[in-house]
């Protein structure tokens, strides 16, 4: 006659109970090349194309890209843009 081996259960496992009086460190993620944009943008004097591009270090024709699709369509802004003195510069404001 032959005997069962001994099963090797493993004991189960409780749920962990929370962890008091110890806060988790909340880190702040830096702000994205958007928000960067978007705040240029909201400055009261607005921002030139060549301001968006030294800030991001993206191409000009990515940043005007990122105005109409992400911040415009997107995020709802309402671009707009004058020119004075043979510089166009762009605001931005929340849909009214």
């Amino acid at each position: 006659m032959t005997q069962d081996a001994p099963s090797k259960r493993r004991p189960r496992r409780m749920a962990r109970e929370p962890q008091t009086g110890t806060a988790a460190a909340v880190i702040a993620k830096p702000p994205s090349r958007l928000d960067q944009l978007q705040d240029l943008l909201s400055r009261e004097g607005g921002a030139t194309i060549a301001d968006m591009v030294a800030a991001t270090g993206w191409q000009q024709h990515s940043v005007r890209g990122a105005m109409a699709g992400a911040l415009k369509k997107k995020r709802g802004l309402v671009i707009t843009s004058d020119k004075a003195d043979g510089v166009r510069r762009y605001r931005a404001s929340l849909p009214s």
